[in-house]
């Protein structure tokens, strides 16, 4: 009882949240944050020195991040890099394949992380994607990775 108010306090009145945390109806299922609360709280998270992967795993979970909007998933990605959640580097590839104007940043990202892992990363998914890049972001890419 003296160890449990918190989750009676979260649980009462229905399942009421505050209203600044109430998500939209064009949400996606099961997050309680709109994108743009997200991209600040993913970007205070980017401040931080060190990230448990089982913290980097729940925020996945609880906010199903890969299948946000694209400001969301590219901090998602900056996440990942930077701590080297490998679990989630599907995410970074999928990002980097499918919003190729927001990914050149994450390409260098992941070159200066020296990271060999995190550069095949880099450098598979340029393979598969630079002949359907602008050749000016092909450019910029390929002095990046060689």
């Amino acid at each position: 009882r003296a160890g449990n108010p918190a989750p009676r306090e979260i649980s009462a009145g229905a399942g009421a949240r505050p209203s600044g945390l109430q998500a939209p109806a064009r949400a996606p299922t099961g997050t309680s944050l709109l994108p743009d609360q997200l991209v600040l709280l993913l970007e205070h998270l980017l401040e931080q020195k060190t990230l448990n992967p089982r913290t980097l795993q729940s925020l996945e979970r609880t906010y199903h991040l890969p299948q946000q909007d694209a400001e969301v998933r590219h901090r998602w990605c900056e996440l990942i890099v930077k701590h080297k959640y490998t679990k989630a580097y599907k995410d970074v590839e999928r990002f980097l394949q499918e919003d190729q104007a927001m990914g050149v940043y994450l390409y260098g990202e992941l070159m200066l992380s020296e990271d060999a892992r995190q550069q095949q990363v880099a450098r598979r998914c340029f393979e598969l994607t630079k002949e359907r890049m602008d050749r000016s972001s092909a450019e910029v890419v390929a002095e990046m990775l060689f």
